[in-house]
């Protein structure tokens, strides 16, 4: 065969195999598709171990009227992580659920539209308390959230010379003299976490947005916001990704340092972490409940319409999720940390809910 007559079966050649290529693949990820008969959930660190209590009950529950039935998959990367995997469309290669320990984001109902995703169903399951804590091997701590601010901000006022300044404190003793004085060092969630978000919102905002230098500094509202949120970058606030357990090991191996994470974690590790008062306020299932604890906020779970059709059991499994044994006063959830809404609350987010599996 001469080299003008190779060419265009070596052309033919390549075309057949990239021709089965694709199909071969086609028909392998098509067939897994066709194959999953489990719920698949991802999302928030802090909302995730509920929903995995949820789908061990609904499993124990369920498995007998469904043999078939696989153990849901619940994965933790975080809110902004989770709305992203759930936004990028419909089919059952894409989650089922996202959990959030924040509300979505116009531009995540943006995303989540471009993609076909358009019967989103947002279920309120309930309350936590963003908690600051500390290692039982310490002494306890007190501390406002102008302290907080200042220990963790980027930027700072300095009411000497009343300018902002990059972040000079070192330890606690330097912002003020009645806390320790023992070198500042935070564990904290990533930019990924709807926990981070909200302490950014609830903390960090609330004690910088309104001040007086800051506004003079950065008159734009949208710059000025991204300031008060940055936190510093000198290794005395450290990431611990979107694993809360992680966190409460790391203050079991730093005494002197604080933890920020859910209010479910400390419930959990309550032999190993002690709660840091904010604004002389402890984190409690009543502080939380009646808003005196100011770091508290909604949890809530998302699911995508369009899935009812491909997986059944997900209308069951939400009716698990909102039911009075998992949700209410005296639900399994609420003995996990999870902080129960008020009767009507939890009656309002029923009826809402069930009319959007019908």
């Amino acid at each position: 065969m001469n080299k003008k007559s190779f060419k265009p079966v070596l052309a033919s050649f390549f075309f057949v195999l990239s021709f089965w290529c694709q199909n071969s693949f086609a028909f392998e990820f098509n067939f897994f598709k066709a194959k999953r008969n489990y719920i698949y959930v991802v999302g928030s660190s802090t909302v995730s171990p509920f929903i995995a209590a949820v789908a061990e009950e609904f499993q124990r529950s369920h498995s007998l009227q469904n043999p078939d039935l696989q153990t849901a998959v619940v994965e933790s990367d975080g809110s902004t992580g989770g709305f992203r995997r759930f936004c990028a469309g419909v089919g059952l290669e894409f989650p089922d659920f996202v959990n959030a320990s924040r509300i979505i984001r116009e531009n995540e109902l943006e995303d989540c539209n471009a993609n076909q995703v358009r019967g989103i169903v947002e279920i309120k399951i309930g309350y936590d308390g963003i908690v600051l804590a500390n290692s039982l091997k310490s002494e306890k701590i007190k501390l406002t959230k102008e302290q907080i601010f200042l220990a963790l901000a980027d930027k700072v006022y300095d009411k000497k010379t009343n300018q902002i300044i990059k972040n000079p404190y070192q330890n606690w003793s330097d912002i003020s003299p009645n806390l320790p004085k023992k070198k500042i060092l935070v564990f904290g969630p990533p930019l990924s976490s709807g926990t981070r978000d909200v302490f950014a919102d609830i903390v960090m905002e609330d004690i910088c947005f309104m001040n007086r230098e800051f506004i003079q500094a950065f008159p734009d509202r949208d710059v000025r916001r991204r300031q008060c949120h940055k936190i510093r970058d000198d290794k005395k606030f450290i990431t611990i990704g979107e694993n809360d357990n992680l966190t409460v090991t790391k203050l079991q191996e730093n005494p002197d340092a604080i933890g920020i994470f859910g209010f479910n974690f400390l419930v959990a590790n309550k032999t190993k972490v002690q709660p840091v008062a904010i604004d002389g306020i402890d984190p409690s299932y009543s502080s939380i409940a009646s808003k005196k604890y100011e770091l508290s906020r909604p949890l809530f779970v998302y699911f995508k319409k369009e899935h009812l059709k491909l997986m059944p059991q997900i209308a069951d499994f939400v009716k698990e999720i909102i039911d009075d044994e998992t949700i209410g006063e005296k639900g399994y959830l609420t003995a996990a940390g999870l902080i129960a809404m008020q009767q009507q609350d939890l009656r309002e987010v029923q009826q809402s809910t069930l009319s959007q599996l019908q």
